[in-house]
């Protein structure tokens, strides 16, 4: 691997052949991410061919909120499990947990909870800090929660439930936490530097979240398209609460970062995270994917699409992750991930063997989907990666 040049404010090294993505991330940092830093890392056939990092708040082993990245890390599970037959996705939520059924929720599949159609998006009057770091505690909240449409009938982006709903299906079923399942067959066994529960030890390595900056233009939109407080995107974002969610504070908790709440509350660097992305896209350290062909076909296949009722955006969702084609062409319709708050993006691409993580400290202007710099270098790394497949055929054939 090749040093950067410290002159471009860049650190970290690529692969020969990855040079145009340094490039890139490169004018990321000097435009975008100067301000609280950025990460990007990249693995092609288990192979970490991108570890990157610039601007002026993160080197290569801090450690990030990464929110809703977490949600990655729940599919996985989710999927797993699903794979060895012990929960079914068409199975009611309610036959593991039978106090979910009240206010005509009894029917709801764990298909259409892991698609975003369960309609319980939030509970009436708000979540209290505390509860929004305890998932068992907004479990117990959701089981009584009227939803908000029809179960099944539309989809909406559960921002801060789909945690708490999934996991106390998974605890039902297994008696062991999300977080307790992917510690041990995850996170420990591929040593990823990415937590769900961040140890006493590394709060050392945590750089705190960092709101963001808008231009005139920027501010001037948001006071123009105010969150009415009676809005489904209020309730799932539980502004409507009193206090009302305070979302850069979140993962400033350290109460938050320690419990790790499912929906958000994951730490860790780009490495870590495209490490964890590196075990569902091929063989990593020897060891087959994670995933097998049929379980990746499944949950990588569009279970809901069209105008999402909380965000009112068009969008899609598989079974836990987001498929990513939808978004960014170059990549396969097996490609799966989760984006993140500040505007983070991780996924991992099977057909290409792509696993890619990008993180950034300071959230980014409507970066929720995943901030708009990615959209330049995901591009850039599916280029170099393509090369790079070309020229090992190349050398395999004799050219």
């Amino acid at each position: 691997m090749s040093e950067t040049d410290s002159d471009i404010r860049v650190h970290g090294t690529v692969e020969p052949g990855f040079e145009s993505v340094r490039e890139e991330f490169a004018t990321v940092v000097a435009n975008e991410a100067r301000d609280g830093g950025a990460q990007l890392a990249v693995h092609h056939h288990g192979r970490l061919v991108v570890d990157l990092w610039g601007g002026d708040g993160v080197d290569g082993d801090s450690l990030l909120g990464l929110y809703s990245s977490s949600k990655g890390a729940m599919a996985l599970i989710a999927a797993l499990l699903v794979q060895e037959g012990v929960l079914d996705l068409d199975r009611e939520v309610a036959s593991w947990w039978p106090e979910f059924a009240a206010e005509g929720k009894g029917r709801l599949t764990l298909r259409q909870l892991l698609a975003h159609r369960s309609g319980v998006i939030g509970v009436d009057g708000g979540l209290s800090p505390d509860e929004l770091a305890d998932d068992r505690a907004v479990a117990a909240r959701l089981a009584d929660q009227r939803p908000f449409w029809e179960p099944g009938t539309a989809h909406g982006y559960h921002a801060l439930v789909i945690g708490p709903l999934v996991g106390e299906v998974v605890l039902r079923a297994t008696g062991r936490t999300i977080q307790e399942l992917f510690e041990e067959r995850v996170r420990a066994p591929y040593a990823l530097d990415y937590y769900l529960g961040l140890p006493e030890e590394l709060e050392p390595r945590f750089r705190t979240a960092l709101p963001m900056l808008p231009t005139p233009a920027e501010q001037a939109l948001l006071a123009e398209n105010p969150i009415a407080p009676d809005s489904l995107m209020a309730i799932a974002f539980n502004y409507h609460a009193d206090p009302p969610f305070d979302i850069v504070g979140y993962a400033n908790s350290r109460t938050v970062r320690a419990r790790a709440p499912i929906s958000g509350g994951g730490v860790g660097s780009a490495r870590g995270l495209s490490r964890m992305y590196a075990a569902i896209a091929g063989e990593l350290d020897g060891s087959a994917p994670l995933l097998k062909p049929d379980t990746l076909a499944e949950v990588a296949r569009i279970h809901s699409s069209g105008q999402d009722m909380v965000t009112g955006a068009t969008n899609a969702f598989g079974l836990g992750f987001v498929p990513l084609a939808t978004r960014h062409p170059v990549l396969s319709p097996l490609a799966v991930g989760h984006s993140g708050a500040p505007g983070s993006q991780a996924f991992a691409d099977p057909a290409t063997g792509l696993a890619y993580s990008y993180t950034r400290r300071r959230f980014g202007f409507a970066a929720g989907p995943g901030a708009a710099e990615n959209d330049r270098l995901i591009p850039a790394v599916a280029t170099a990666a393509a090369r790079a497949a070309d020229l090992g055929r190349g050398r395999e054939g004799g050219v």
